[in-house]
């Protein structure tokens, strides 16, 4: 796909990947659309990179969504690309019940029902584009979970699934259907010690991303994710046992 004079919606962009995504594709020579929760952040990203566009939207809200696709389509109609980014992560101990459950993010809304919803929702104006891509990031944890993050891992897991189902049903059609898989990467979602001690740079992903998108690579894993990836495909309990040691 050609990388350059796209118009791009990013979710989740003006932090972590998706602001590296946005600077990178920004930086080739695209619009770039990115939204968030935090008008803060939001108003920091616009700040830094040149020419970026900004909306508030709470992705796991059905009338922001709505919101969002309403602005684009009137300000924006050559939108041809959606990155699916946005994403949450918490921790869960399964053995206190209700209470062992993330109690401050909304893991499945943000990371699955949101970006099923937002590809229906731009999937019919896309068809008519003459080139079009939806970008969904999943997760090497996807492939091979940590145990301590059993949602987060389940909601990647099943988006890996639901991209492969859209690339199918999307064949033939103007509207390709990229995967991005990240291993632990330096940003908010990966966190504290341990994320910035092993994860790789969000600008460093953003760069592999781009090259894989121009060469037409669907399946996109990055680093580390690539090995969960042929561990699940090879070894799945030597892998997972392996993965879950840490610590």
């Amino acid at each position: 796909m050609n990388i350059k004079g796209n118009t791009v919606l990013i979710t989740g962009g003006a932090t972590g990947i998706g602001f590296a995504l946005a600077d990178a594709f920004l930086k080739a020579g695209n619009t770039v659309i990115i939204c968030g929760r935090r008008q803060e952040k939001l108003d920091a990203a616009r700040n830094k990179l040149r020419g970026v566009h900004t909306f508030a939207c709470d992705v796991t809200k059905k009338a922001e969504r709505q919101s969002l696709f309403r602005w684009t389509e009137e300000k924006f109609p050559g939108l041809n690309i959606l990155i699916n980014n946005a994403g949450v992560q918490g921790m869960a101990d399964l053995k206190k019940g209700l209470q062992g459950l993330p109690q401050d993010v909304n893991e499945v809304g943000t990371n699955l029902v949101a970006p099923i919803h937002l590809s229906a929702q731009y999937t019919p104006s896309f068809l008519k584009k003459d080139a079009a891509a939806i970008i969904n990031v999943t997760s090497g944890l996807g492939f091979v979970p940590i145990a301590a993050m059993p949602i987060y891992c389940a909601t990647k897991a099943a988006l890996h699934s639901f991209t492969l189902s859209q690339r199918q049903q999307l064949k033939n059609t103007p509207i390709l259907v990229f995967e991005i898989i990240p291993p632990m990467v330096a940003t908010e979602l990966g966190g504290g010690e341990l994320g910035t001690a092993r994860g790789i740079k969000p600008t460093a992903l953003a760069d592999e991303v781009l090259k894989a998108i121009a060469g037409d690579k669907f399946e996109i894993p990055v680093g580390e994710a690539a090995g969960l990836i042929e561990g699940s495909r090879t070894n799945f309990d030597a892998t997972f046992q392996r993965l879950n040691s840490w610590g």
